[in-house]
């Protein structure tokens, strides 16, 4: 950490925090109206999620075409917000339905991809990608701070103020993400201003096409020195129109490659989460044993994933190399495969879950999001939303129906086995999206030296 970053640093720190803890608030409630009808209600679940991302996609994409960056964030979340508090509404008036449940379940795994892809987006934008090496491991600990905090908050006040009074306790944390959303767009243009992107003569900062140039020792945002030739004004609005997250993944092989691990990362993790529902529903029976269970592991996931964030994530991609991180998910996940096609026990599903989950969220995930500084501002921003929710979601849904059909006739060791191939797919897709990064890394602008947020 160097002196001028500490500020922005600390923001983006507490930003994750709000934003995690908010959902994992959440989560618990999701988590029982969830299985309201058994895990045979699983497929339809997610294919439901995946057609509300097909729907929301397109309205998300419109409002980045609309907005500057300063104002569409902030919309993002108190749309979400709004959200919160009509179910609210809902649960007071209908709180035996079983459709406003598995409702609120469906949106509930919308709300944490768009509001995570939406910060992650800010992120790789706000920081270049050797700041992002540096310190994107520390960013993703503030949220792994909020996942212990949520569940933390929701079981202190659950009892004493009502399981449903949760989302109104949501809906103000996630109102303090907003806020400091805002606070850092907020410098991030001042300090653009002060670098002297609108100091050239008294000229107006540059129009869209035309790269800005930095005043040599003056302080800049994080993330400054990253835009190519042909990225627009920071707060320029983004994006041209409802598909515009659509043609920049498919005309992009290095958007395609992302898009194919995030296909992966999906793959696998559903076809686990399917075992695993299946084999704890028919080994406990009782329902607050179940729930006690995997309150547990999603607090040993955290805490793993907290220590990982902030002492292992950026050693490990500054010394060891980004292809390291990002591959250090495909390797656990091929080991726990193989145990689990040998003894698919509950504790093995557990140790394999904790220990995946905790390497996805402190070494894969903020690797993933370093590929994307390389990426230009528009394209970032609509192709995320794009690969982070129909990508992934509808990853999920094709994942899950493919495990009901392929159960009955391979077995569960056939399923866990017909994971190893991929998982030696998905690193050697890893490994070629590595070395791209660093070509394109090179092919940036020379940043000028001292030119850092003030």
């Amino acid at each position: 950490m160097r002196p001028g970053e500490v500020r922005a640093l600390l923001g983006s720190f507490a930003y994750f925090f709000c934003l995690l803890c908010s959902y994992y608030i959440l989560r618990p409630v999701r988590e029982e109206m969830g299985i309201t009808g058994g895990v045979k209600n699983l497929p339809w679940l997610f294919t439901g999620t995946f057609v509300a991302m097909l729907a929301a996609v397109p309205l998300y994409a419109a409002v980045v075409a609309r907005f500057s960056r300063r104002r569409f964030i902030p919309i993002v979340y108190r749309f979400f917000t709004l959200n919160l508090l009509v179910f609210y509404a809902l649960f007071q008036r209908a709180a035996g339905q079983v459709g406003v449940a598995q409702g609120f379940y469906i949106w509930t795994s919308v709300f944490n991809l768009f509001v995570v892809s939406v910060f992650w987006g800010f992120m790789a934008d706000l920081w270049r990608s050797e700041e992002g090496k540096r310190l994107f491991g520390f960013i993703a600990a503030g949220g792994s701070a909020g996942a212990l905090a949520g569940p933390l908050l929701a079981g202190q006040l659950a009892g004493r103020i009502g399981v449903l009074n949760l989302l109104l306790i949501a809906a103000v944390v996630l109102e303090l993400a907003a806020q400091c959303a805002g606070w850092l767009s907020r410098r991030a243009s001042s300090a653009r201003v002060t670098s002297g992107e609108t100091a050239r003569g008294g000229e107006a900062s540059p129009g869209r096409g035309e790269p800005s140039a930095p005043v040599q020792g003056a302080p800049s945002a994080p993330g400054e020195g990253t835009r190519g030739r042909g990225e627009e004004a920071p707060e320029e609005r983004i994006g041209h129109g409802l598909f515009s997250g659509l043609r920049p993944v498919f005309r992009s092989p290095y958007l395609l490659g992302i898009s194919g691990i995030t296909l992966l990362t999906t793959l696998t993790s559903t076809v686990l989460y399917w075992q695993q529902m299946h084999v704890i529903s028919a080994q406990i029976a009782d329902r607050a044993e179940r729930t006690a269970l995997f309150a547990s592991m999603d607090l040993y996931t955290n805490i793993l994933s907290l220590v990982v964030q902030a002492f292992v994530t950026g050693q490990v991609m500054r010394r060891v190399g980004l292809v390291w991180a990002l591959a250090a998910v495909p390797v656990v996940s091929a080991v726990g495969f193989l145990g689990l096609a040998v003894s698919p026990v509950i504790a093995l599903f557990v140790i394999f879950q904790v220990i995946r989950r905790a390497a996805h969220y402190g070494l894969e995930r903020p690797a993933r999001e370093v590929l994307f500084t390389v990426v230009p501002r528009e394209e970032k921003y609509t192709s995320k939303g794009f690969i982070d929710t129909v990508v992934y979601r509808g990853g999920d849904a094709a994942s899950v129906w493919a495990s009901d059909a392929l159960a009955p006739l391979i077995g569960a060791a056939g399923l866990s086995l017909a994971m190893l191939p991929v998982c030696a797919l998905w690193i050697a897709v890893n490994v070629r999206l590595a070395r791209r990064h660093a070509v394109l890394a090179r092919e940036k602008p020379p940043v000028v030296e001292g030119s850092r947020v003030a």
